[in-house]
């Protein structure tokens, strides 16, 4: 596998995630060297204790490796105090979680840019707009998220990633909580973002299904990449997992 560059939007050099220590520790990460590059869509798979959630969490700087190296475009995370570290995770860094994670109190609107809100930015209009068009929330901008449908309000989360416009996009099982319909909506979204927006997004999840909409995935088993295949289908998704399974 050749080493990452510095035109990689992220990726891990040597990476090793140790849980705990003597006869109870756990190696999450063993070794793991990989990046991605930008304006592609990345699908991270693996069965539950593979390492991929854990890989996510490092690369987006949420979790710190045992040792190795991350790095965001030229940026090595361990090179940041706690400080420069948040900085980046706001204003490069988007996430969308499984959960939502979306504040009851806002409106659609003020979740969105809670971001920008928080860093002190004003939003691009032209380009909150187009996301919003994107997502087809124009009509529920003043709506709170208990006034919104689970598929509405994951809407929100994937429109809040993207309105600061950050280098990189990191998506847990984004359409976990929804049904198909609803995730097929947020999925075809996050083909768009990086189609028509040059987005970057690397996502984690377990469906074959959104795998698909993706340029590449890397498959993870015991800490280690075992497979990594571009322009995935189901069937194809579906035959890797049948075959590390044997």
């Amino acid at each position: 596998m050749s080493s990452p560059t510095t035109t990689a939007a992220a990726g891990v050099v040597d990476a090793l995630k140790v849980y705990g220590s003597g006869d109870a520790a756990v190696t999450a990460l063993d070794r793991v060297t990989i990046s991605f590059n930008p304006g592609r869509f990345t699908a991270i798979m693996g069965p539950s204790g593979s390492g991929k959630s854990t890989l996510m969490h490092c690369l987006a700087g949420l979790d710190d490796l045992t040792s190795g190296d991350v790095f965001i475009g030229d940026t090595h995370l361990a090179d940041l105090n706690d400080r420069q570290l948040t900085e980046l995770r706001r204003t490069k860094v988007g996430f969308i979680f499984q959960a939502f994670n979306l504040i009851p109190t806002l409106t659609a609107k003020e979740n969105i840019l809670l971001p920008l809100t928080l860093g002190g930015r004003d939003a691009d209009e032209a380009w909150f707009d187009e996301v919003v068009a994107t997502v087809g929330l124009a009509d529920r901008l003043t709506h709170r998220p208990s006034e919104l449908s689970g598929g509405q309000q994951q809407r929100v989360a994937v429109a809040r990633a993207l309105a600061s416009r950050p280098d990189i996009i990191f998506a847990d099982e984004p359409t976990g909580n929804l049904d198909s319909n609803s995730g097929g909506e947020i999925l075809q979204f996050m083909r768009h973002a990086v189609d028509a927006l040059q987005q970057t997004i690397v996502m984690v999840t377990h469906d074959a299904n959104a795998a698909a909409y993706a340029d590449r995935v890397v498959f993870l088993a015991d800490g280690r990449v075992v497979a990594d295949m571009d322009d995935p289908t189901t069937d194809r998704v579906l035959d890797t997992i049948k075959s590390l399974g044997d």
